[in-house]
């Protein structure tokens, strides 16, 4: 699977029930969610309310070993994956037809399985690639080795991918995007502090032991890492931050194969296109023009050795995964013990399951349909997201600082949301896909193959509405701008975010929020930027938009002052989008519950809790979670989505009715005076 995709469409994940009586499961579900167990009762939730309400599991589930984060997500997760072993397993027992999807998902996984063949084989399934190598000569042959190795997804320089135009999003264009490094941001080769410093040492060390596992001494090893190293400098040096990339309007700069030589002079684009196998590449956008115009400049003045280097540490950093146990161990040492601080590895029925799972993720997907999902839950889900277009729709209408020409526009998007829930109604077809007992590698690379076809593909077509770009199994959300769609998998609809026998506050405050967050991406700083269908299109009235941005940047303020760890302060510019959604979810969600009980009597206390304290427990009991320090400091550095603690401490007292519900004062750390609070949706 290709996991950079995602970022590259900009989708952004979260990651009316019926009432139940208060006797028999439901009940016992509620204790399941807030008995003493769970919660810190001796803090004070005006104190630290997401201690309060998941201090008690905290304690209870310390950090495992193989894990560098383990939250109630990751729980269901790990559940999750269980259920995806049965299948797998269960495959690989089987006298299956060869070609079948039985066959192809037995004999990957048991192919990732035998240590011994993958030991007894070494380098040598990789053995075209050196070749492939070997054949850079200048710059030609350096377009043509790249295009050569990108067709199997492995990725020097940057990615070529299918994406819809976010100018035309109805047809499929030809997309650019920086990459080529072995660290996975750019800031990381220049950060002077003493982590920054440790993290570029042990990425030398790792590329020293990768050349050194392919047979050069170790002073000739070090001496290649240092080159490689410098070469990737250069590259992280013309490329753009991770905020610049927030920016639909900065990633978007069409041209043409024509046009590519004059912003990117000195690599042949027509020879890329022709030997990558996209004849008529048409429209296309390239997300940073000085990175390519960079990598274009080093093609001309880098010597082949150098290049020779490069390529061979690209293909062994994206392979090391699938190779003998010495790649695996130093792989592991660079990006799980030294980048996240996991002490060990996962177990490797869980590292290959996910290998086969990212393969073949739909034929996984249409079993694990059929075998765990209840077609009741998508029934359950379609009409909880109705009530909270019906919430939105109402809080856009009570919104005093939007003009009513720019409300008109955010009814006519959010109308035009499109919700696909549980699994697509039409799966991919796996059967071009070999699958052998021979090589676990290869099998690998042979995916790989196959995906970037089916990739390419698409490139001027129309989009295909139907098609999903997360599998069925896994467990998170998505909305994505330029198809104006929001996704709910069935692998999400499950405790502690979806309760079949819960009450309605609990899976309003669950998973009805999760709902909500994903409407509100369509409105955030980067989806705002995005019409009804899905094109970047500026349906704002300029004063709106600047009191859109004044009240973003109340947000943006708040977070910046949060400590992650030490001095280290959250960052609350890139994170904004996810802290609007978790908002703006917040408030839609909370006023659908409140609708929901129009006309009702009001629902009783159950464990000792009235309603809106159950809806505030549950969103919080979502993001209990422990987490090593090293991982805290990356995912500040990487990750657009808060921490878990300021998922819970950093929106809740925005809101008056939290404030409320658990009677916050105002010397209470939770509270917040009601003109530094941020009301934007």
């Amino acid at each position: 699977m290709n996991l950079f995709k995602p970022l590259f469409f900009a989708a952004t994940g979260i990651l009316a029930l019926s009432a139940c009586n208060t006797e028999g499961p439901a009940k016992e579900k509620q204790r399941a969610v807030f008995s003493p167990e769970n919660m810190d009762t001796t803090v004070s939730p005006g104190e630290n309310f997401y201690m309060y309400a998941n201090g008690g599991w905290i304690e209870n589930h310390p950090l495992p070993d193989d894990k560098s984060r383990y939250g109630a997500f990751d729980m269901l997760a790990e559940e999750n994956r269980e259920k995806v072993r049965t299948i797998i397993e269960e495959a690989a027992e089987m006298e299956a037809k060869d070609g079948s999807v039985a066959q192809q998902i037995g004999d990957f996984f048991a192919t990732g399985m035998d240590t011994v063949a993958i030991e007894k084989a070494g380098l040598d399934p990789l053995q075209d690639q050196f070749d492939l190598i070997a054949k850079v000569k200048n710059p030609e042959t350096l377009v043509k080795v790249t295009a050569e190795l990108q067709k199997q997804q492995i990725y020097p320089f940057f990615y070529l991918y299918s994406s819809p135009d976010k100018k035309n999003s109805d047809m499929v264009i030809t997309n650019f995007y920086q990459g080529g490094l072995g660290l996975p941001d750019r800031d990381y080769y220049f950060d002077e502090s003493e982590r920054g410093e440790k993290l570029r040492t042990a990425y030398k060390k790792y590329l020293t032991t990768l050349f050194t596992l392919k047979g050069e001494s170790e002073n000739k090893a070090m001496e290649t890492a240092n080159e490689v190293f410098e070469l990737e400098k250069r590259m992280a040096m013309a490329s753009n931050t991770r905020l610049e990339n927030r920016n639909p309007q900065k990633t978007y700069n069409p041209t043409d194969v024509d046009e590519m030589a004059e912003m990117a002079p000195g690599f042949d684009w027509k020879l890329y296109f022709e030997t990558v196998g996209l004849t008529d590449p048409g429209k296309i956008n390239v997300g940073q023009p000085d990175f390519m115009a960079e990598v274009a400049s080093m093609a001309k003045e880098v010597s082949p050795e150098k290049w020779h280097a490069y390529l061979t540490a690209t293909v062994l950093r994206a392979m090391a995964p699938y190779l003998t146990q010495d790649f695996v161990d130093a792989s592991f040492e660079m990006y799980g013990k030294t980048l996240s601080g996991q002490p060990s590895m996962e177990p490797r029925w869980k590292r290959v399951l996910n290998t086969t799972n990212g393969a073949l993720g739909e034929a996984v997907g249409q079993l694990y349909v059929e075998k765990y999902f209840p077609p009741e839950a998508k029934d359950r889900m379609l009409e909880l997201v109705g009530n909270l277009k019906k919430s939105f729709a109402r809080r856009i209408d009570q919104l005093e600082w939007m003009s009513d020409s720019t409300k008109k526009e955010a009814h006519q998007k959010l109308k035009a949301i499109n919700v696909k829930i549980g699994y697509p109604d039409k799966w991919r077809d796996y059967s071009d896909l070999k699958v052998s007992t021979e090589s676990y590698v290869e099998n690998v690379l042979r995916s790989n193959r196959f995906d970037f076809v089916y990739d390419l593909n698409k490139i001027g077509k129309p989009v295909d509405e139907d098609e999903w770009h997360m599998y069925p199994q896994t467990v998170n959300a998505d909305y994505h701008p330029l198809m104006n769609e929001i996704v709910f998998p069935a692998g999400i609809l499950q405790p502690p975010f979806f309760y079949k026998d819960a009450d309605d506050a609990v899976n309003y405050g669950a998973i009805g929020v999760v709902i909500g967050h994903e409407m509100t991406h369509g409105f955030d700083d980067q989806g705002r930027q995005f019409d009804k269908d899905g094109n970047m299109n500026d349906w704002w009235s300029p004063s709106d938009a600047e009191k859109f941005d004044k009240r973003a940047q109340v947000l943006v303020d708040r977070y910046n002052n949060f400590t992650v760890l030490d001095t280290v302060k959250a960052d609350g510019e890139l994170t904004l989008g996810e802290n609007i959604a978790d908002l703006g979810g917040l408030n839609i969600t909370y006023q659908a519950y409140k609708m929901s009980l129009e006309g009702k009597p009001e629902p009783e206390k159950l464990d000792g809790f009235t309603d809106d304290q159950r809806f505030f427990l549950a969103y919080a009991r979502v993001w209990a979670q422990n987490i090593r320090n090293e991982e805290i400091l990356r995912r500040t550095k990487e990750d657009v989505h808060s921490l878990g603690k300021w998922r819970v401490n950093g929106p809740l007292p925005n809101m008056e009715a939290f404030i409320q519900t658990f009677d916050i004062e105002e010397s209470d750390e939770m509270y917040l005076d009601p003109e530094k609070r941020a009301s934007i949706w």
